[in-house]
């Protein structure tokens, strides 16, 4: 194919999916897809991996295949194409003959750009799985095709008879998560070992990390969720009961909430994935089997009920929250339990030993007393200087103090214990339990029965993992999880080593709200924002899709802040594409201007009151304080007043160079009436506040 250049790349991003210039790589990515060369891409969540090889298949005269894990999430993402104007469809086993037939003569008629497919059902696409009909193929999800990996499924080793079966084809693996072994397994088992790499920064800064001991998890959540009324948010839990009786609690609490497990029927599952994608049900509570692959932007939160298995599949779910780049929260909870259940599950596994050390990086992470951000991104080789501000250690540091008391305590129970005990045999010996477990072994007897009477259960435990961590003590796995000595232990029990502990944080438990829908109603007024995400809820509605593929919500925040009214206005918004313009342009522009109708007729002309404080002598900033509004709303007043003929000089607010300035970018923008275009092209080195009054002057004069 003939080469495309940048200025059409542009066009296309702009037109189809609504954004201005590419993020991260994806340029780079775009263009050596194009060159029709193998790729690998692993790119964050929310980073635009689907856009690198969506945007590409515009430009080739065949099909881009696309391979997708997931039958339940194609229609989401067939959907998505479809709302930016791209012809797109899926093929799957669900479908009828003739619906598939339907596909099939759509590939050879050229009346889609992209198909998307699961990996069990590319046999029966035989007959045109060839390079007359294909042009590219896209692997989502690669890290499913490897065993090194945190989600491995067998159905995706098969793909590699793509690659002989077509060698002229591009094929381009995609993925969020691939530590260094993962991501040679994935360009061995692709077969595709000399395939471009594009790895681009795992560091989510919108993400805010917050990690917990689990201890009352259920008022925390409640607490959590309270807080942040018509938010979106999934919470992962181990086990399908938890789901559950968490979705249970939360329903108890007025929280809409439903529970995802893959002890549920399809249709089951298809239906609340679908309410969760529609902003119709709140929260979901799901096992790992939930959020692969859906591009639900509107996520605000996840939460981890439970500990992860490893870091690979921590991150990835994290990054199911803030796709849309506006801030997003991740909320782990870890215990003691969590550690050994995960053990129990990775148990014969055909990796063991990988996974055990998976595991233990995320034990790591999760009882880290330093920026969590730095030890995620360094997993993945990505290293950052200076700590990320954005996480509970850095916003709250954790308060040390001398523990060699306490750790001398643990260690001597534990050697009186002979190592035969679990860490809950230990604590009760501490605390002096009389328990029948403590009676009928008669460790009522021992000199460190009841030591610790003084601290709580559950704070010996903070303390005993800590001893786990700093390796004065370890879990024996393979002697029902008993607590034994390491080479440590005698430096702290004979030799006077020093130990430093943290202090445990404290959940404070607060009054209970009264009801959800209260806190709703504190929190949801008639903002410009909430009448726009009502608005795009019931065009949602009305054409059975997700609301965010009308717009995301950071779409919505930026037409709230420039609240356009005219189509070139409205073009310029970040996410609006031509399509999006024609098909949705009128009904928000008309919902911007009856606001701003209903706003002048329930609230009195204030400019006036700005005009007699100005005639006072007081400055903008001085007028601004008294009446407690923004110095851009005086300003506004006073270009209105200024134009209205009222006695203002506006001169005083503004230089003869910025006056120039701005006369000579309203020369090159001619009609253009908002103000970003004026302070991008003066290379955003004019004040908005500036322009403002320098293009009220020049009107005036003109």
């Amino acid at each position: 194919m003939e080469q495309v250049v940048e200025k059409e790349l542009l066009e296309k991003l702009k037109s189809n999916f609504g954004y201005d210039s590419f993020r991260l790589e994806q340029q780079q990515i775009i263009e050596n897809i194009l060159a029709k060369k193998d790729t690998l891409v692993i790119m964050p969540t929310g980073g635009g991996k689907s856009i690198c090889y969506q945007l590409p298949s515009l430009f080739f005269e065949g099909i881009t295949l696309v391979i997708s894990p997931l039958i339940a999430l194609m229609k989401d993402q067939v959907d998505s194409l479809k709302a930016n104007g791209i012809p797109a469809t899926f093929f799957n086993s669900s479908q009828s003959p003739e619906e598939q037939q339907q596909v099939f003569d759509d590939v050879v008629t050229k009346k889609i750009k992209l198909l998307y497919v699961a990996p069990e059902s590319l046999p029966l696409l035989e007959n045109i799985l060839n390079q007359a009909y294909i042009s590219s193929i896209a692997i989502d999800e690669a890290h499913c095709i490897s065993a090194w990996g945190h989600d491995f499924r067998p159905s995706y080793k098969q793909l590699a008879f793509l690659k002989k079966s077509l060698p002229e084809v591009p094929i381009t693996a995609l993925t969020a998560t691939a530590d260094q072994a993962t991501q040679e397994d994935i360009l061995k088992q692709l077969a595709i070992p000399y395939a471009t790499r594009y790895i681009s920064s795992f560091n989510r800064e919108n993400i805010s990390l917050d990690v917990r001991p689990a201890n009352q998890r259920v008022q925390q959540i409640i607490k959590f969720i309270e807080k942040r009324p018509n938010q979106a948010g999934i919470i992962y839990c181990l086990s399908r009961k938890a789901t559950e009786q968490l979705s249970n609690k939360l329903l108890q609490n007025n929280i809409q909430a439903k529970p995802y497990h893959a002890g549920l029927s399809f249709e089951e599952r298809a239906k609340t994935q679908e309410e969760f994608i529609k902003d119709e049900c709140e929260v979901i509570c799901a096992t790992i089997a939930f959020g692969m692959g859906i591009d639900k932007s509107n996520v605000r939160w996840v939460i981890h009920y439970n500990m992860p298995k490893n870091i690979e599949g921590y991150y990835q779910e994290i990054g199911r929250s803030g796709r849309d780049g506006l801030p997003a929260k991740a909320l782990l909870f870890h215990s003691y339990a969590d550690v050994i259940q995960l053990r129990k599950f990775i148990e014969n596994t055909g990796n063991q030993e990988v996974q055990e050390a998976k595991l233990d990086r995320m034990k790591q992470f999760a009882e880290a007393t330093v920026c969590r951000r730095k030890i995620l991104l360094s997993y993945f080789g990505e290293l950052i200087e200076k700590d990320c501000g954005n996480c509970d250690v850095c916003s709250n540091p954790p308060q040390f103090f001398d523990g060699t008391v306490i750790a001398q305590k643990v260690l001597s129970a534990i050697y009186r214990l002979k190592g035969q005990e679990a860490m809950g045999t230990v604590i009760d010996v501490l605390k002096g339990a009389r328990n029948s477990n403590i009676l009928d072994k008669n460790y009522d007897n021992l000199k460190t029965y009841g030591a610790g009477k003084d601290i709580s259960w559950k704070d010996w435990q903070h303390y005993i993992i800590q001893l786990i961590n700093q390796g004065f003590c370890q879990i024996a796995f393979h002697l029902n999880n008993a607590l034994q000595p390491t080479a440590f232990s005698k430096k702290v029990l004979f030799e006077g080593e020093k130990v430093q502990l943290t202090t445990p944080k404290e959940f404070k438990k607060e009054e209970k709200i009264a009801t959800r829908k209260t806190t709703v109603k504190k929190q949801t007024d008639n903002s410009l924002f909430e009448r726009l995400r009502k608005l795009r809820y019931r065009i949602a509605k009305e054409e059975d899709i997700a609301a965010y593929l009308v717009f995301s919500d950071a779409t919505l925040r930026e037409i709230e802040k420039e609240r356009p009214q005219t189509d070139g206005e409205f073009l310029a918004i970040s996410g609006v594409g031509q399509r999006k313009l024609e098909v949705y342009g009128g009904e928000f522009m008309d919902e911007i201007k009856n606001f701003l109708n209903e706003k002048r007729k329930n609230k009195k002309d204030t400019t006036l009151e700005t005009y007699k404080l100005y005639q006072e002598g007081l400055t903008v900033e001085e007028i601004a304080s008294y009446r407690n509004l923004k110095s851009a709303t005086i300003f506004s007043h006073l270009s209105k007043l200024y134009l209205e003929g009222k006695n203002i000089n506006l001169k005083t607010y503004t230089t003869p160079e910025v006056l120039k300035q701005v006369a000579n970018a309203k020369k090159v923008l001619q009609e253009e009436v908002a103000l970003k275009p004026y302070f991008e092209f003066l290379k955003e080195e004019v004040p908005y506040d500036q322009i403002r009054v320098a293009l009220t002057i020049l009107q005036k004069e003109s």
